[in-house]
């Protein structure tokens, strides 16, 4: 087994409240392994450039409760090139990194896994707030991008009654509905609209004004953002026109990414970080480390990567073709628990919510 005296840890692509807590996690844990560790500031950025420092217990304190990330982010384009590639391994043969801890989303895994088959073992910890990696049941910052949502909307409510208004409401999550879903039910918006199930402009119209007419003076309208940027101000035109009630656009962007990690995010990335270390100092590398039923377990990247693709639509011609029946058959269990799961929630929203 390889023996570990150093390792890095790193964050890339979009921040999540909790990534603080998983880097802290996995300092403290390597440090107390006997094993050194370095910060890679600017994820893949950093370690191409060198923007790297020795961390110690005290450079990791007080940050478990702070949003955002101690290490900062990047989208490195260099490092997809050879040329990069190159620069990042040089930088960890001359610190003597023998393993990396990656934090982030599937483009973070991608990179940990290059890294890997370039002979640096890496491990990577899922951290975004769109919750739409498929292999694990949460991610990093999806409890607190929750609650960051409906504490703003519930203030847009105040204001909708006050003025018999509707307030179509645009939240993050690029190509997953989660968000939108969870808050759209515990907001106790009027409709909802996700990637992952048809909707129907005419049915939201038709429901707003049968509310009204049953007295209703306030209407909340939840869009996740992987509809498309136009559908939600062209949808409140729509609501205003066919059912006479004056409707708002609100688009809550990027306010969603920020904020102090709820208790939730803190716990979980804190176990998560625990975990991935001593998963890669024990000799595991080119794994995700996933949370499934509540229970923390590691799986192949390159298997999570395939099955996001799969799940997503956006499979590259041959890419199936490294995987034996029974892991395909494994993945399409797994994205039809997750359908299953979103359906459960959609049923939910639709009952309750008018």
């Amino acid at each position: 087994m390889k023996e570990f005296r150093t390792i890095g840890v790193l964050t890339s692509g979009g921040d999540a409240p909790g990534m603080n807590a998983a880097a802290r996690a996995v300092v403290r844990t390597a440090l107390a392994r006997g094993v050194e560790v370095y910060g890679i500031y600017r994820g893949y950025s950093g370690l191409i450039d060198g923007d790297i420092r020795k961390l110690g217990p005290r450079d990791v304190s007080n940050i478990v409760n702070k949003g955002g990330t101690f290490l900062y982010s990047d989208r490195c384009l260099e490092f997809k090139t050879p040329e990069g590639m190159a620069k990042a391994v040089a930088t960890c043969k001359r610190l003597g990194i023998d393993g990396i801890v990656a934090i982030g989303g599937d483009g973070t895994f991608r990179g940990a896994t290059d890294l890997t088959n370039h002979g640096i073992p890496c491990i990577g910890i899922p951290a975004t707030i769109d919750n739409d990696i498929t292999s694990t049941d949460n991610t990093i910052g999806f409890d607190t991008a929750m609650n960051t949502v409906i504490e703003l909307v519930d203030k847009l409510r105040d204001t909708c009654e006050s003025h018999a208004r509707c307030n179509v409401v645009e939240v993050m999550g690029r190509g997953a509905g989660d968000i939108a879903l969870n808050t759209a039910i515990a907001s106790g918006a009027t409709a909802v609209v996700v990637p992952e199930f048809p909707y129907d402009d005419n049915s939201i119209c038709k429901r707003i004004k049968k509310g009204r007419e049953m007295g209703k003076r306030n209407f909340i309208v939840i869009v996740s953002e992987g509809v498309g940027s136009e559908y939600g101000p062209a949808l409140a035109k729509k609501i205003e026109a066919e059912s006479g009630v004056e409707t708002k656009f609100a688009r809550l962007a990027h306010i969603v990414r920020g904020g102090n990690p709820t208790l939730v995010d803190r716990v979980f990335a804190s176990r998560l970080g625990v975990f991935a270390a001593e998963a890669l100092l024990r000799g595991e590398s080119n794994v995700v480390v996933c949370e499934r039923a509540g229970e923390l377990v590691t799986l192949d990247i390159n298997f999570a990567l395939t099955m996001d693709n799969m799940y997503k639509n956006t499979l590259k011609p041959g890419q199936l073709d490294k995987f034996n029946e029974e892991e395909i058959a494994a993945m399409k269990a797994r994205i039809d628990d997750r359908i299953h799961n979103l359906m459960q929630l959609y049923t939910v929203e639709n009952k309750i919510n008018i």
